[in-house]
């Protein structure tokens, strides 16, 4: 310990790791997205840290927030179907990522309907 009582920050990642906490940093992050059924929340010039505490993971970001409806301006289209529906429709079908994604699209997010699309196509 530090006269006063304060621990420098070796010492405090000493602690924090016997106590099972561990921290870290994102190295090169340069934007982060938080997407809602109704916006995205755009973090540009971000920082993000990890930290772990028995086995959970909280993630800690700072940086320049931007509103934005969704859709709107983002450099690529990412599709907001379910990861769950995604899968599904590619182990019951044997099919690529992109393959399960379009049926899913053109069957209104339907993982059954999109299942039939592509068995039947």
């Amino acid at each position: 310990m530090m006269p006063g009582g304060r621990m420098n920050p070796r010492q405090m990642k000493q602690a924090m790791r016997k106590m099972g906490i561990r921290n870290e940093e994102i190295k090169n992050v340069t934007e982060v997205i938080i997407r809602t059924t109704s916006e995205e929340i755009v973090i540009s010039n971000a920082s993000v840290n990890i930290m772990e505490v028995q086995g959970t993971k909280t993630y800690q970001i700072s940086g320049d927030p931007e509103s934005r409806p969704l859709g709107s301006g983002s450099e690529s289209s990412v599709s907001v179907l379910p990861e769950e529906d995604i899968e599904l429709v590619m182990s019951q079908t044997g099919c690529e990522r992109d393959a399960a994604v379009k049926a899913l699209e053109e069957n209104d997010g339907q993982p059954a309907e999109a299942i039939i699309s592509i068995m039947t196509g």
